[in-house]
């Protein structure tokens, strides 16, 4: 067993849920469409022995909902409760908020005022519904993710913050772990860290990096692969053990927050609660 303060976060929303119906379109469109899935995937993280649980509104932001016939009010407060309802006081529920789908300027033309405005709505609108923590994740501008973590503050929850890298130790956007960490100085976040894009072998000297230049606790969501068509069959990169196997070296590095992201499920989430805990 590795150190008494590890925490275990779930796996992957948006690809877990795809497995769960034929239907590919905006997932968090499954809060008012088919909750019962919803529901099934976070008894199933809970049932796992993940002790946070994401809830599906990830991408509900004003930009992507306003293309559907519903609000994002109703989509947020929507997948709180539904996570809420499935998971009761087994685990704690974190609000899970997503990037904007565009460039603020320079390099696009939506303000820091806009983006906090849309960033407001949603997460105003989950904490209606009470989650434990706020889960700001999958960022490639830590600029913005600042701006979601002013709005994240105004409610005195737990901040976890975390951005996506290549393969170099950057974002897309050309920001470092440095960047990220003194960007994020003076903001009330609570842990930060990685998600997606990467395997976890590849993911591990970023978030070893990390210290660098923080105290704070280190979040390791890397991905276990987006489904890819294989013989007819849905597959991602990385098995069940070859990405726990790969994950757990984290653990070494001072990672106290585990999960996974796309392509893990809760199958992924159970297997590295064994590898750690022995249970």
């Amino acid at each position: 067993m590795w150190r008494k303060d590890i925490v275990l976060l779930d796996g992957a929303v948006g690809t877990s849920l795809w497995e769960k119906t034929e239907d590919r379109g905006p997932v968090w469109c499954y809060n008012i469409e088919n909750p019962d899935i919803v529901r099934e995937l976070c008894t199933e993280y809970a049932d796992a022995g993940a002790q946070i649980i994401l809830a599906n509104t990830f991408g509900a932001n004003r930009l992507a909902v306003k293309r559907s016939p519903y609000s994002v009010q109703q989509i947020v407060s929507a997948g709180v409760r539904l996570a809420r309802e499935a998971v009761g006081t087994r685990a704690k529920v974190a609000l899970a908020v997503g990037p904007l789908p565009v460039l603020m300027e320079p390099y696009g033309d939506l303000t820091e005022e806009e983006a906090f405005e849309m960033f407001d709505e949603q997460i105003s609108a989950g904490i209606a519904e009470k989650p434990d923590v706020i889960t700001l994740q999958t960022f490639m501008d830590a600029d913005m993710m600042r701006i979601a973590a002013e709005a994240a503050a105004k409610h005195g929850l737990p901040i976890f913050s975390m951005l996506t890298f290549t393969e170099v130790g950057k974002t897309i956007m050309g920001h470092s772990v440095q960047r990220f960490v003194e960007t994020m100085e003076g903001l009330p976040v609570s842990a930060i860290g990685i998600n997606c894009s990467l395997g976890p072998e590849k993911a591990i000297p970023i978030i070893a990096s990390f210290r660098q230049y923080t105290d704070l606790p280190l979040i390791f969501k890397p991905n276990a692969g987006k489904p890819i068509l294989q013989d007819g069959e849905e597959k991602v990169q990385y098995d069940v053990d070859t990405f726990v196997a790969d994950c757990v070296p984290a653990l070494d590095h001072d990672v106290q927050y585990i999960g996974g992201c796309c392509g893990s499920n809760a199958a992924y989430i159970r297997a590295l609660r064994q590898r750690i805990f022995g249970e």
